[in-house]
């Protein structure tokens, strides 16, 4: 029996929606989409967009209707995106579908709706009380990041041997791999304390994680400037890097066309696109790249499946 997966249908701004349409064939192959989208709002985009409604397009009603405007971050579509999401939660929360997949928000239309939360991940953190890991990757190479959406300069005090341990401990039992690399902050993670003391920390929760887990399954502090060379990536596919760019700087120049995002250590599946709203494109019907959301798709499908 296909899986179903809910897709929550991201900014309507943006290219969200025509990824939808132009994938539902070839995904519709491997699973059963319920796209958060009402009636009106996907006649709407199809309008724009000049095609027609697959009719296949199974829709779950997600309520809310407001003139689309394609490349502009609006307070209206902010919030259409965020509900669209929470009700793909509260289907996979009632068991409703087997997990979720999420299509691009724009931050600064979250923002002007209101809603406080920087993206999906800090939501699901709340709704489901679990400390939820952002991961981003593809079979070649995943990262996790121990801090998210937050400013530079707060990122060092955040390094806390307790909060690592948790961490690393969590993030192995969700991706279940024997070997970690775990990248310290500093340049030449610190040269022994000459440049940082933050490495202190990170090698005492490298210590205590492998004890508890009872295997040598973190290696680290890694130095952060090659820790992503070819080499370093022959020995490792799972890295955890201190912060958001360190992590996703170099992914992103590696794998960007393919890379999904997961989040780990929840009570639901929940994957997604690695790439934002794309503005400079909605609907101009130019070329789309699907293979992140067919890569998310997939993986929410192995993921269920694995369960």
């Amino acid at each position: 029996m296909k899986p179903k997966i809910a897709v929550s249908i991201g900014d309507l701004n943006g290219i969200g929606i025509e990824i939808a349409l132009k994938a539902h064939a070839q995904i519709s192959k491997i699973c059963k989409p319920i796209y958060c989208i009402n009636k009106q709002m996907l006649e709407a985009s199809c309008k724009e967009l000049k095609v027609d409604i697959p009719k296949d397009f199974k829709t779950f009603n997600t309520k809310g209707e407001f003139n689309i405007k394609p490349g502009l971050v609006s307070k209206k579509s902010g919030k259409y995106s965020y509900d669209s999401f929470m009700d793909a939660i509260k289907l996979a929360d009632k068991k409703e579908v087997d997990a979720i997949c999420t299509l691009p928000i724009n931050k600064e239309a979250w923002n002007k709706a209101k809603i406080s939360y920087k993206g999906h991940t800090e939501v699901l953190r709340d709704y489901f009380g679990k400390n939820a890991i952002m991961m981003l990757g593809c079979k070649k190479m995943f990262v996790g990041l121990f801090t998210e959406h937050i400013p530079l300069k707060k990122v060092p005090k955040k390094i806390t041997e307790d909060d690592l341990t948790i961490f690393l401990v969590d993030f192995q039992k969700s991706v279940k791999s024997n070997k970690i690399g775990v990248l310290g902050l500093n340049p030449h993670a610190s040269d022994n304390g000459v440049l940082g003391d933050e490495e202190i920390q990170i090698f005492k929760a490298i210590k205590n994680a492998n004890k508890i887990l009872d295997k040598k399954i973190f290696i680290g502090p890694l130095v952060p400037d090659i820790a992503f060379s070819p080499m370093s990536r022959k020995n490792y596919t799972y890295f955890v890097a201190m912060y958001h760019d360190q992590g996703l700087g170099p992914l992103k120049a590696l794998y960007f066309d393919e890379s999904i995002n997961v989040s780990l250590n929840l009570p639901i599946i929940r994957t997604s696109v690695d790439h934002g709203t794309a503005f400079n494109i909605a609907y101009k019907n130019e070329k789309v790249n699907l293979k992140s959301y067919i890569n998310a798709i997939k993986e929410a499908i192995s993921l269920s499946n694995s369960k």
